[in-house]
């Protein structure tokens, strides 16, 4: 019976700590590409970091909180007794694990606020605070059987003590770093910044949705218990409310964001779809355990529209630059599911109104304790220097600034080759030769066109390479959660031709003929001549190499 309470735990501490990934993907897909391996870095440092601190301190103060607020003697010795060398270590140490994601999870939401700006000696130095001291107070005061549990809050799995926690931390360091250069013009005005993948963002959403079953269902960490000598469900058997709860949320709150985001703009947003789901699985997490279908789907609806009106008021009005949209997902999110326990839950003992008195002190003390000590943190890191790259590295990517790494290195600059001796430079200072490059730039429909019309005259050779650029093609708008940008770089696609023996005139018309449309943005073609080839398999050079 035992084992199988603990393998339960265990899945779903798994299911939990695979939500890392989830978490990597989603805000690796809303930074820019120059920034890609610094907020991939950042998760394992929130990895790292976070399950030291956690069995260090973390633990013991989650239990040192819990015993002395909740009425019992200090005993320090105990708490840290507990974690290193508990009487149960199968048990205890399982316990461990299953409270150290929690608290990785918490840290981890706030690196998507500060996202494009944040020195990662600030990712270990925040992440240590609120893994080691932060969440093992929340948890002290409610899980461990703290001071609020005692007065009866209700947060079943982390609405308040781990989302709303970490989106109050999230918006109060954006607000204390400062927004990326270039973000607000000097009126105010925010300038759009899209992110540099919608698929990494959308796996990542996909990814956390499922690691999120872990996290409430798991939650209902107890399948067996004794009875009379018999073994009979213990916690289990409320696990198709939490399990339905959950999907319920989620779903919902996809709808209400992509209904709310539509009506404003009038296009099915992606990005606003994908955080919708989130911040649904946020305001059912706290009450899955005792909500309604009903409740959960109110709760996911409520979750979903509220996204774009807060996030619209984080950036227009309190021009605090939040990245991936980190407040409103989890955040106000998680504030109104840990609120709406006594309007949604199936039964509750006494008055529903006494027990919204209490859900209000409970939000109040963790949004309190987690904004100022975030806060005091922040402004002693800017003191000294510590949380804030300079502007040349913020311009130049933290990835090669921070890291020494490009993400994406063949869309890198490097250094150029120097053209081989022995040719002689023709009028306009460009080499003389019987070898010739036709270079165009087509639209990416046409290349099927292209590539059989170069068949017909028999180019011999062909380098096809997407690209983006301008030209006489009109800008078109794009959008990026819910604000509409310009775009006036255009996806093309780059032809190369290294012509010898076919008329270079004839690969042009072949060109020509594929790619036309007649409107603007059919591309354009260049020659240039090729001062010299060699082949390296042979090492033949001019004329014979190509």
């Amino acid at each position: 019976m035992t084992g199988v309470n603990l393998v339960w735990l265990l899945l779903a501490t798994f299911l939990i700590f695979f939500m890392k990934a989830g978490f990597a993907m989603l805000e690796a897909g809303q930074v820019r590409a120059k920034n890609v391996a610094n907020q991939l870095t950042q998760t394992i440092i929130t990895l790292v970091v976070g399950l030291i601190v956690y069995f260090a301190v973390g633990a013991a103060i989650a239990a040192i909180v819990g015993e002395v607020t909740g009425g019992g003697a200090l005993d320090v010795a105990g708490a840290f007794g507990g974690v290193y060398a508990p009487a149960n270590e199968t048990g205890a140490w399982t316990h461990w694990l299953f409270g150290g994601v929690f608290a990785i999870a918490a840290a981890n939401v706030v690196s998507g606020a500060v996202a494009g700006r944040t020195r990662p000696r600030m990712y270990v130095v925040y992440t240590a605070v609120i893994a080691g001291v932060v969440y093992p107070i929340a948890d002290g005061l409610v899980w461990s059987g703290g001071w609020l549990a005692q007065l009866g809050f209700h947060d079943f799995a982390g609405g308040a003590i781990v989302h709303g926690l970490g989106g109050v931390s999230a918006l109060v360091g954006a607000y204390l770093i400062g927004p990326r250069s270039g973000r607000y013009d000097a009126d105010g005005t925010p300038n759009v910044m899209p992110g540099h993948s919608i698929t990494l963002a959308v796996l990542g959403t996909l990814i956390l949705c499922f690691g999120w079953y872990g996290f409430n269902v798991g939650t209902a960490a107890s399948v067996f218990a004794m009875n009379g000598g018999h073994i009979v469900l213990d916690n289990f058997t409320y696990v198709g409310r939490v399990a339905l709860d959950t999907t319920l949320g989620m779903a919902f709150g996809g709808v209400g964001a992509g209904a709310l985001a539509w009506y404003r703009t009038r296009k099915l947003d992606t990005l606003y779809l994908a955080n919708g789901l989130l911040a649904g699985l946020v305001c059912v997490t706290p009450v899955a355990d005792v909500a309604s279908w009903p409740g959960a789907i109110v709760l996911g609806l409520i979750a979903g529209a509220q996204l774009p009106i807060v996030f619209d008021v984080v950036e227009h009005r309190l021009h605090v630059d939040d990245v991936c949209a980190v407040f409103p997902v989890h955040g106000t999110a998680g504030i109104i599911g840990t609120l709406a326990f006594p309007f949604v839950a199936a039964s509750i003992d006494g008055s529903r109104f006494a027990a919204f008195g209490v859900q209000v002190l409970g939000v109040a003390v963790v949004c309190a304790l987690s904004a100022g000590v975030t806060a005091v943190l922040f402004t002693i890191a800017r003191g000294v220097n510590w949380a804030r790259v300079d502007s040349e590295s913020e311009y130049e990517g933290l990835d090669v600034t921070m890291h020494g790494v490009e993400t994406y290195p063949e869309f890198g600059e490097h250094d150029t080759v120097s053209i081989p001796d022995g040719g002689t430079v023709a009028d306009g200072g460009r080499p003389a030769s019987d070898i010739e490059l036709v270079m165009a730039y087509i639209r990416p429909d046409k290349l099927g066109d292209v590539k059989a019309e170069l068949a017909e005259v028999g180019a011999p050779s062909l380098t096809v390479t997407d690209v983006s650029g301008r030209g006489s093609q009109p800008a078109s708008t794009g959008q990026w959660r819910g604000e509409e940008y310009v775009v006036d770089l255009h996806q093309k696609v780059k032809v190369e031709c290294v012509v010898a023996d076919t008329p270079t005139d004839d690969v042009v018309d072949a060109i020509c003929e594929g790619a036309k449309t007649g409107n603007k943005g059919d591309g354009k073609v260049f020659v240039l001549p090729v001062s010299a080839a060699t082949q390296i398999r042979t090492g033949k050079t001019g004329l014979e190499a190509v």
